[in-house]
């Protein structure tokens, strides 16, 4: 499918359609699976694209055959949520949206703001199952996934810190909340892994492996004393997980062209003005 065209027009829409998401996410008490659902959309990618379908931020998740992916279990619901917003903007891609919506979950929360750049187009190829990672699985894998789409040991660990908000389902294999506050987007997943398995609180293999892979640790430690320091890498890796894939529509080029023309001329203009004060000098 063809990307949007961002002009004015569609990034006027993209406003309204945060601030609706605001309203819905808060009513709904929804910013968990909002999170979630955008993240599995963009965490199929893969750089290589060994089979044909790249996967990615494209809005494929929206199709019942990715849906019905053992990882995906419980999303119908952020799904269907996230109709309601394309029912009043259905010039919005579902890629678009399905992206905002994980940064409005995070904002929303107490998190970072997160730079959002519209205009990823959608598909209706689904890539194949087992592209996510498998939570009863340990930091071999987490790393297999995540070069796959071509992030580093930093990013899996950061985006790991996402785990603050919400719980695991059933439907999802595992059941409770990561943290004791599930619905404040801050440090604490950092926080209570390094003080152990605390009662009551979900310890998944994953989770473990951050604590004990030295590389990974290193981290976990780091954002445990820097809240900080966690939200911002948290936003930088964020952004760009949610723009594998992406290019970016050729306005952004023309702007940045634009600014550097700009600092040139004002560069110039300087250096006359201060040749020309330096002669006042001399003259007087």
């Amino acid at each position: 499918m063809a990307a949007p065209i961002v002009n004015k027009e569609y990034l006027q829409e993209i406003e309204k359609a945060r601030r609706d998401l605001r309203a819905l996410i808060y009513s709904k008490n929804c910013a968990p699976i909002m999170l979630r659902v955008a993240w599995h959309d963009a965490g199929t990618y893969d750089a290589k694209t060994r089979n044909g379908i790249p996967g990615g931020p494209n809005g494929s998740i929206r199709n019942k055959v990715e849906l019905n992916h053992s990882a995906n279990k419980g999303l119908e619901t952020a799904v269907q949520i996230c109709e309601e917003v394309k029912a009043k903007h259905p010039k919005i891609t579902y890629a678009d949206l399905y992206q905002l919506a994980g940064v409005v979950a995070v904002e929303i929360t107490g998190g970072p703001s997160i730079n959002f750049v519209p205009g990823r187009k959608d598909s209706n190829q689904s890539p194949p199952e087992g592209r996510l990672p498998d939570a009863k699985l340990g930091a071999s894998h987490l790393r297999e996934v995540f070069y796959r789409m071509g992030l580093s040991d930093k990013d899996i660990v950061v985006l790991s810190g996402g785990h603050t908000l919400g719980k695991a389902n059933k439907r999802s294999g595992f059941e409770g909340p990561w943290t004791k506050e599930p619905w404040k987007f801050d440090n604490s997943y950092f926080v209570e892994l390094l003080e152990g398995q605390t009662e009551g609180l979900l310890q998944l293999p994953t989770d473990k492996a951050l604590v004990e892979d030295p590389v990974f640790h290193r981290y976990v430690e780091l954002y445990a004393k820097d809240n900080d320091a966690f939200f911002r890498d948290y936003a930088v890796s964020h952004k760009k997980l949610s723009e594998l894939g992406f290019t970016q529509p050729s306005s952004a080029p023309k702007v940045l062209v634009t600014l550097t023309i700009a600092a040139i001329i004002a560069a110039l203009v300087y250096d006359k003005c201060k040749s020309f004060v330096q002669d006042m000098k001399t003259l007087v």
